[in-house]
């Protein structure tokens, strides 16, 4: 069909009726509780007993729900709406008309608590669930800054691990023993070469000096028995570093400390990188403080 020379109406989702009498207003107002209960009845007959919903809720469907023991919570943000669409199942509806069983989601217990100050909506036992969550106090925001960062750090490195199974034992062995097998290969070796490796060979110990400091240790002590136990020939002695449990040195690979062999080598990549940057520089340009001063104005101006 083609239409030509005809009005064009835009709108922008909002309409606009006008009534000239009380009775066509009452007739609008029931249409309107109408269609409000029978979308909460759909709702109801399909046997849900958590709602969520991105748009708010008002108060007489709250009341609605309270009623007939049903949960309801509006003002969800997508994103929780797509966690929680990944943990339980289902799928999120933009009718409330046809609702099937196989569109709602499922959980083993849901349950409001009250945690500090604030009100937190748990799913448990949800059937696709993959992840958890975590939920962080503390006395001060420093500390649960410094909390999430550290839980950070070690979720990436757990995830590393999945991702690459080679790993390498923790709390500096691995630094040891690669500064006592480039300090043995630099004596094979003639020339300034040699001082370039042994000083790498003396930096990789920076490693678990700083472990030392860190927890209190007398790094000296701990260092000098990882140099003795590194330069024995046996299989073992590879895997020793620091024990902080123990304030001495033991087996971190029996011990379970691990570190992804991927997470080293990068390391190791970015300070050859670095240093090279730095060696490669050879002059500074300072910009000196500028302390020049306008001369005074001529007398009498």
């Amino acid at each position: 069909k083609q239409w030509y020379q005809r009005r064009v109406a835009i709108t922008a989702g909002n309409a606009e009726c006008r009534i000239d009498n009380v009775e066509d207003y009452q007739r609008i107002v029931e249409a309107e509780w109408t269609i409000l209960y029978d979308k909460l009845d759909k709702m109801v007959a399909s046997g849900a007993k958590i709602i969520l919903s991105k748009l708010p809720i008002g108060d007489v469907a709250t009341q609605y729900f309270a009623d007939r023991d049903i949960f309801c919570a509006g003002r969800v943000t997508f994103e929780d709406l797509n966690r929680t669409v990944k943990a339980c199942g289902g799928t999120i509806l933009t009718t409330v008309n046809d609702i099937r069983p196989v569109d709602m989601g499922l959980c083993e217990l849901f349950e409001e608590v009250q945690i500090g100050n604030e009100r937190f909506n748990l799913f448990k036992g949800c059937p696709k669930a993959k992840t958890c969550t975590l939920i962080l106090r503390g006395g001060a925001e420093q500390f649960i800054d410094e909390t999430e960062r550290s839980l950070h750090d070690a979720i990436m490195i757990v995830r590393r691990a999945l991702k690459n199974d080679s790993i390498v034992a923790g709390g500096g062995a691995i630094e040891m023993e690669l500064s006592k097998e480039l300090r043995n290969y630099a004596k094979t070796i003639h020339g300034k070469e040699q001082l370039l490796i042994t000083a790498y060979a003396k930096a990789l110990e920076i490693i678990p000096r700083q472990l030392c400091e860190n927890a209190g240790f007398d790094s000296v002590t701990i260092l000098n028995k990882l140099r003795q136990k590194h330069a024995q020939d046996c299989s073992g002695g590879k895997w020793m570093g620091m024990d902080i449990s123990s304030e001495d040195i033991a087996d971190n690979f029996i011990a379970c400390v691990w570190e992804p062999s991927i997470v080293k080598r990068n390391a190791l990549t970015a300070a050859c990188e670095a240093c090279c940057v730095i060696l490669s520089i050879d002059e500074t340009v300072k910009n000196p403080n500028s302390n020049y001063q306008a001369p005074n104005a001529m007398p009498g101006m």
